[in-house]
């Protein structure tokens, strides 16, 4: 059995009314999913914690425990005596039987119930794929019934998903068969996570706001070049319905029995890879510090938290962990298996992501060393020092093995950090054209010396810097491996150019998806996937899931 599957496994659980208790949930404001998970019912109300952003340097393939760091440093608040919250994100099924694994941490700073989570948890991911897929059906629907919106087929923006890896689906046609069966038009699908369905769960205020939000999603083009939105369908209604349940976030613990909220959505390399403004702020109501997390790098989830999710939170996290590990900081190096030389060569991949937070966001940063067993004291005393040159703040994160206690010494850093006054800034002004907003995360954030746009691209730009959203965000869609669009392309690149392919607008989550390179929205498997190595006994006992 997995090591992480094997701890999780022989911890009892608390009772989850037992753990809402401790965060005065009373059980009437629950829907109980069992003993050990249930969604919450209430408004959240003032934000009176600190608020703390996990965040990373530019990740390896197999990810740099952010998550593992996230429910460490929560245990470890709880063990000094403050009274905290983690509020995550949800983890997709697609990374969980592809390579990168599920997202409940590991070790012994894990949730539970860890297999729920990793798999159907309450159902989350599959009411965000019925209602992406009952907005897709209604449009071929109502263009197989006379089209009165004389929508263009072949230029429909909305398209299906599936909340698993699947290559096969990128480009399809549908409709064949003839005239009973459709209109026949060429389509296809994306992972769930990057439906904009799960960026307006995750930034929606209320049902009400949910379902306006809904209602402003732009589906496609009509024959006169004009969008066409889910309020020209009249079904924004009837798709909120299906996200009833879903809009309320999920309450879990950790294998220490201390609170964590789970709500919304992974991939913020073609998403927007925060959990939800709700479960945020319902977390700052209950708590002294709110530990969050951003997905993959900071030049990535954090540019994302900063200026798209800050945004419309209202507030900038107190202080921010970035999360490091030797074997990424060799990664990253130029000069490979020199030793002292090739963690001093892939630091300066660490500084521009501290650089990022302290001197483009003027953030309060933590740097904080995300142990594994093999990793020589000798080398983690080099980072510490590099840390200690760069006038930043170096724990050790070391709860995979020891739980809250492993992480003890970087919460009483994070707590000295709050008092590291800092002036918090976004990146760039909505005010800006669409182009200087590009440019400047590209520009400041990635270290790029030009954007260009291919003649797609350049299209949509010029409509969108003319319409009614020119002053939205953007989101990026870049490789998560690299600061440029190059994933082979390590380390603290520079003066590259970054090209962007496509623009997507997503007007009722509230920002413009800048994809860059040739960033796909559907994922596919590796050769071999982690589903092989998995099981389930006649008990119902599941085995080699991460």
């Amino acid at each position: 059995m997995n090591r992480d599957a094997e701890i999780a496994q022989n911890i009892v659980a608390k009772n989850i009314e037992e753990i809402a208790e401790s965060i005065d949930i009373s059980p009437d404001e629950l829907i109980c999913y069992g003993k050990e998970k249930a969604k919450i019912r209430i408004t959240p109300g003032d934000a009176k914690a600190k608020l703390v952003l996990i965040t990373a340097m530019t990740p390896t393939p197999y990810g740099e425990g952010k998550t593992t760091c996230s429910v460490g440093l929560n245990d470890a608040f709880a063990i000094i005596g403050k009274r905290s919250i983690v509020a995550l994100r949800e983890p997709s099924m697609g990374p969980v039987f592809g390579m990168k694994g599920g997202a409940t941490g590991g070790g012994h700073a894990q949730l539970i119930p860890m297999q729920d989570i990793n798999l159907h948890f309450t159902g989350d991911l599959h009411a965000i794929t019925a209602a992406n897929n009952l907005i897709a059906a209604l449009i071929d629907n109502h263009i197989q019934q006379g089209n009165a919106l004389r929508i263009e087929p072949r230029r429909i923006l909305w398209k299906r998903c599936i909340d698993t890896n699947d290559r096969s689906l990128r480009n399809i046609v549908i409709g064949l068969g003839g005239k009973p069966n459709g209109v026949p038009r060429e389509t296809g699908f994306d992972i769930s996570v990057a439906s904009e369905i799960m960026a307006i769960l995750c930034l929606a205020e209320s049902l009400a706001d949910l379902k306006e939000r809904i209602a402003s999603i732009v589906v496609a083009y009509n024959v006169d070049n004009e969008w066409v939105s889910v309020r020209d369908l009249g079904v924004q209604g009837a798709v909120a319905a299906v996200l009833k349940d879903a809009f309320y976030p999920n309450l879990v613990q950790s294998l220490e029995h201390n609170p964590a909220i789970i709500h919304g959505g992974p991939f913020a390399n073609i998403a927007h890879g925060c959990s939800s403004v709700v479960a945020t702020k319902l977390a700052l109501s209950k708590a002294e510090i709110v530990i969050t997390e951003a997905g993959f790098g900071a030049d990535l989830g954090a540019e994302k938290f900063i200026d798209i999710k800050a945004r419309m939170l209202g507030r900038m996290p107190d202080a921010v962990v970035l999360v490091v590990t030797l074997r990424a900081i060799m990664y990253h190096a130029e000069l490979k298996d020199r030793g002292d030389e090739s963690i001093i060569s892939g630091f300066e991949n660490v500084k521009r992501h501290l650089r990022n937070i302290r001197d483009e966001w003027g953030l309060p940063v933590v740097v904080g060393i995300n142990v594994f067993e093999t990793d020589a004291r000798e080398s983690i005393e080099l980072v510490k020092e590099l840390c200690k040159r760069e006038g930043v703040a170096c724990e050790l994160s070391d709860s995979w093995a020891r739980g809250g206690l492993g992480s003890v010494d970087l919460a009483k850093a994070v707590l000295r950090s709050f008092n590291d006054a800092k002036n918090p800034r976004f990146t760039y002004e909505l005010q800006s054209s669409m182009s200087d907003k590009i440019f400047a995360v590209c520009q400041k954030i990635y270290g790029a010396k030009s954007v260009s746009y291919a003649p797609k691209a350049l299209n949509e730009l010029k409509r969108l810097e003319n319409s009614e959203y020119r002053n939205l965000p953007v989101c990026m869609a870049k490789t998560q491996y690299s600061f440029s669009d190059n994933a082979k392309l390590t380390g603290a690149p520079k003066d590259f150019d970054i090209q962007i392919t496509e623009l997507r607008l997503r007007a009722g989550a509230g920002f413009v998806v800048a994809i860059a390179g040739n960033m796909m929205t559907m994922p596919g498997l590796p050769k071999v996937p982690a589903a092989n190595a998995m099981d389930i006994d006649e008990n119902g006992v599941i085995s080699g899931l991460f």
